[in-house]
């Protein structure tokens, strides 16, 4: 291959290769690292034995990823109050062609998904995305992985039991979302509590993610009472002067909070039934920087 060549066949495939790792991070910046050494060895390494441009490239971004995500855990660092993945704007393009899939692909890149697959395995977490995102048959991922296929199908139903037991059902539909979103913030900018409790679930959680960087709920926030008067409270004290936007991140209708042109924010609520489940609030400056670049 010429140079042009190995690089446009590179970036016809790096949507993927992103998705994959991301997946497996929850990091954006960590995520274009695995893409960008992925890429190195693409351009610098033998590719007499590659037949599927694709799968190998796969493969390679999945096992760099794996490393990365070892030596994340075996650093052992201690997380200041919840911990939320960094938000992703997705476009899935052409990679979804139709409903049914872009809902899928959706729900694979949705936050309540990434923070259980936070608690899987390396391994499992690989199995988990490549089969379920990305639809790979058990057999291709024993080989991308040098792993039996018995030990795959073994690492995927174990990975999919626990996501299944974990992952909270909710409804994915943009528009309801979006309005339940508006709403949910005009009503907290008004300081009207009884109105957003209307609109809240009477188990509805808040996970508030500062990474101790900003101020913000050390502890996920549970009822509807206690999760109105504190988006109430932080409206009153910290919304003023902000502008909001909204944009697609992780699959779904989100917010991004704006204090002038730098990001302070996004908001993302999770619905079933017509009520806010979830309230998921990312402020830490650090996970906020993928937005500002994009």
């Amino acid at each position: 291959m010429t140079a042009d060549t190995l690089t446009d066949v590179f970036e016809e495939h790096r949507p993927v290769l992103m998705g994959v790792a991301y997946r497996m991070l929850g990091r954006v910046a960590d995520a274009e690292d695995v893409v960008q050494d992925a890429w190195l060895r693409w351009s610098g390494g033998d590719r007499g034995e590659v037949r599927e441009p694709r799968g190998y490239l796969v493969r390679v971004t999945t096992r760099l990823a794996i490393d990365r995500l070892r030596q994340i855990q075996a650093r052992g660092e201690t997380y200041v109050g919840p911990w939320l993945p960094e938000p992703y704007l997705t476009d899935f393009g052409s990679t979804a062609p139709d409903a049914a899939e872009r809902a899928e692909l959706a729900d694979s890149v949705s936050l309540a998904v990434l923070v259980v697959l936070e608690s899987l395995s390396p391994l499992e977490r690989a199995v988990f995305v490549l089969r379920e995102a990305f639809g790979y048959p058990h057999a291709e991922i024993a080989a991308m992985l040098d792993r039996g296929e018995a030990a795959v199908r073994q690492l995927a139903g174990r990975a999919r039991r626990h996501v299944d037991e974990r992952r909270p059902r909710y409804e994915v539909d943009p528009a309801q979302r979006r309005d339940l979103t508006e709403r949910f913030l005009a009503a907290a900018a008004e300081g009207d509590l009884e109105g957003l409790m209307s609109l809240l679930a009477p188990d509805v959680r808040l996970v508030s993610d500062g990474g101790g960087k900003v101020s913000a709920a050390l502890r996920v926030v549970v009822s509807r009472v206690k999760v109105g008067r504190f988006a109430v409270g932080v409206a009153r004290k910290r919304m003023t002067g902000l502008s909001f936007r909204f944009l697609e991140v992780n699959g779904g209708p989100a917010v991004l909070l704006l204090a002038g042109d730098e990001p302070v924010g996004v908001v993302q609520l999770d619905v079933a039934d017509g009520l806010v489940r979830t309230v998921h609030i990312i402020s830490n400056p650090e996970k906020l920087r993928s937005v500002t670049l994009r």
